[in-house]
């Protein structure tokens, strides 16, 4: 257990150290995880011999395993399949699925048809004396199906393509690609466990009655699950706590998904199932919500555990690499003809068709659960293991540039002119990370209850993507702005659906300014007994107080105050510091009572929190609550997205500077540490 503790420790930091660091050259964090799990692994570094590790932090278990991971690490990764795919099912659009467009479910089909005859056919040339219906062969098959639309629809929202006649059918047409792949497994799982178990014969008939058994399992559990979703969902409700309820539905899916398991499938089949269920249920959006923090403590780690078992030996050489290319070379194509083939035939022209096919060429996480599947049951081996590996990392770098390039290509993707090829954007700036949050909840959920699909597309990245019939909203946040990207005749729609939000928002806090005055709040601050922390007191030091502030208005004292700081190389950009400390003026003066003002703000500008203090004895009209001139000036600036104790400070120096004596002291203090003294004294 105190071997495992470590090894989970190991992994959290090192998948987000290897998120972080390839996000910042724009590759998606998930590679980043994925080779973090590669360099920390029993092949690599977590193979060293170190003191009390003779065989390393992360050893290779015996050959009894079949693995390079231990089976209780494995264990986790599993755990996180399931939430992922869970997860998966809940964000999948089924209203699009069984009504959206022809074009969508038609391309889709194509797309996974194409990817699973292409990516077997290479295993029955490159392995020897491989058929088609060899279990080795139906894995690159199926492994090749996958497409991850997280990466596409965050290019198509850059470029402003999101609600395009392409964007849209890519979008559509991943929802298919992803149902249909989960029933091409349930199917492909059902004849390797035939042909592994030697029973029985493999002819078209026995074929087609595996295929029957496993399909019907997934329609029957699919059907009864939507059929009886409004009432999983009302049991779930008894569980009171938006929490409680969360957590009950994931247990569910993790029922079913050990029942799938039991009937020979795969248990991520089960977990898609129940998400699916839930998918159009009025709680699936709080699910998603509250089982985000597990979703962020597993799935980096099955990331990093799929990488801890990669051969970097043999990824390396010329063999595998050889495999690798042609099956990865063979995965882009068959979507490029799958999916843009048949775009063709729907009325989109080759730039169109071009488009689609590179859309929906990254492989991504189904890929890698899969041949997680794959090597733990024995049908993949290392080698094989490294080739998928390669196809998804190469197919999830190369796809995004492919689809920027195809995107911008001048013309129109379609032969006739269709609503959806010119798009509109709105911006809106809050001046506020959380009125830009309160704004972008809110909308989503009034879209949500006039019938729109919304659908979280990229979470790290701010991108929803809101859908209902032919209207397609793309909806991105970053930090205090909001833009919309819709077509020109539904932006109408848009701006009064935000127009209605804010007037909503208005209008509470109107009704919060009418039951809570901040100025008669603010006159309590510096009454009753308060804590003062000498911890928090110590951030007061010499080399930035200063006892002759030369300013003779708020804005020169202020400007002095952060001055000080910014001398000192404190502050990593000064103005935007300074801007920051006047707009939180602006929202109310922090002029308190007895000739003392506390001027704070939080600001991307700085690092650290970080204390001012400066006296002027004649004092400066500071807007204060009793009407007295401030003396006593004591500035606060931290980190606006990084927790610290912003309000604790504040609190402390108030308990410090309700004694009448100190206040006096501090006001007539001859030096600089006597100051610091006497603020540090009641401590």
């Amino acid at each position: 257990m105190s071997e495992l503790a470590l090894q989970l420790g190991i992994i959290i930091f090192a998948v987000r150290l290897g998120g972080r660091l390839v996000k910042k050259v724009g590759i998606p964090s998930v590679l980043g995880e994925l080779l973090a799990g590669v360099v920390i692994g029993p092949y690599a570094l977590g193979g060293l011999s170190l003191p009390g590790f003779p065989h390393g932090i992360f050893p290779l278990p015996g050959p009894e395993v079949g693995m390079a991971v231990s089976p209780v690490l494995y264990a986790f990764a599993m755990v996180a399949s399931i939430i992922l795919l869970f997860a998966s099912g809940l964000e999948t659009d089924l209203g699009l699925f069984l009504r959206y467009s022809v074009a969508g479910g038609v391309i889709g089909i194509g797309g996974v048809v194409f990817s699973f005859v292409f990516g077997d056919l290479v295993g029955v040339f490159l392995l020897d004396g491989a058929t088609f219906m060899d279990p080795r062969c139906m894995f690159l098959g199926i492994l090749s199906t996958a497409t991850s639309v997280g990466i596409t629809a965050r290019i198509l929202s850059d470029q402003k393509k999101m609600d395009s006649p392409e964007g849209v059918t890519i979008l559509a047409a991943a929802v298919f690609d992803d149902v249909l792949g989960i029933i091409a497994l349930a199917v492909v799982l059902g004849i390797v466990a035939v042909i592994t178990s030697g029973q029985g014969s493999l002819n078209g008939l026995a074929i087609l009655g595996i295929a029957g058994k496993a399909f019907g399992i997934w329609l029957g559990f699919t059907a009864l699950g939507l059929i009886f979703s409004k009432q999983l969902a009302n049991f779930l409700k008894v569980f009171k706590h938006t929490y409680d309820f969360a957590i009950a539905a994931l247990g569910i899916a993790l029922l079913l998904a050990g029942f799938f398991e039991k009937q020979g499938l795969a248990m991520i089949i089960g977990a898609y199932i129940t998400g699916l269920s839930l998918s159009k249920t009025d709680i699936a959006p709080t699910i998603q919500e509250r089982i985000h923090g597990l979703y962020e403590f597993f799935v980096p780690l099955f990331f990093a555990v799929m990488g801890m078992m990669v051969n970097v030996r043999e990824i390396i050489a010329p063999p595998v690499l050889i495999f690798g290319a042609f099956y990865t070379l063979t995965a882009i194509l068959a979507k490029v003809i799958g999916c843009g083939g048949p775009a063709l035939l729907l009325g989109f022209n080759v730039k169109g068709a071009l488009r689609i096919g590179a859309g929906m060429a990254p492989r991504g996480e189904v890929a890698l659960i899969i041949a997680g599947i794959g090597i733990s049951s024995g049908i993949l081996d290392n080698s094989l293991f490294g080739v998928i590996i390669l196809m998804t990392l190469i197919t999830t770098l190369v796809a995004p540039p492919l689809l920027s390039a195809t995107l911008k290509i001048p013309g129109q993707g379609t032969r006739k002119a269709v609503k959806g090829g010119d798009s509109a954007t709105a911006v809106w700036e809050f001046y506020s990370d959380e009125i830009a949050d309160l704004v972008v909840d809110i909308l989503l959920k009034d879209l949500r209850t006039e019938g729109f699909y919304v659908q979280m597309m990229n979470i790290d990245d701010g991108l929803s993507q809101a859908r209902k019939d032919d209207i397609a909203l793309s909806i991105t946040e970053e930090e205090s702005t909001v833009t919309i990207v819709t077509n020109k005749t539904d932006m109408p729609f848009v701006k009064t659906a935000v127009y209605e939000v804010i007037l909503g928002l208005n209008n509470t806090i109107q009704k919060l300014k009418e039951s809570a005055d901040p100025g008669a709040l603010r006159k309590d601050l510096l009454e009753g007994q308060g804590r003062a922390d000498q911890n928090l007191l110590s951030l007061i030091v010499s080399e930035s107080t200063t006892l002759e502030l030369k300013g003779e208005t708020k804005d020169e004292i202020l400007t002095e105050l952060v001055d000080i700081l910014a001398v000192q190389g404190k502050l990593e950009n000064r103005d935007e510091v300074l801007n920051d400390v006047f707009q939180r003026e602006k929202t109310m003066s922090t002029g308190m009572q007895h000739g003392i003002a506390l001027p704070h703000a939080k600001s991307e500008g700085v690092k650290d929190i970080y204390v001012a203090v400066g006296i002027k004895k004649d004092g400066v009209d500071f807007d204060s609550m009793d009407g007295e001139k401030a003396r006593l000036f004591i500035l606060v600036v931290s980190p606006k997205k990084t927790s610290g104790p912003h309000v604790q400070f504040l609190a402390s120096i108030g308990a410090v500077l309700k004694d009448e004596n100190i206040r006096e002291q501090v006001i007539h203090a001859k030096s600089k540490d006597s100051v610091v003294a006497l603020l540090h004294k009641r401590a």
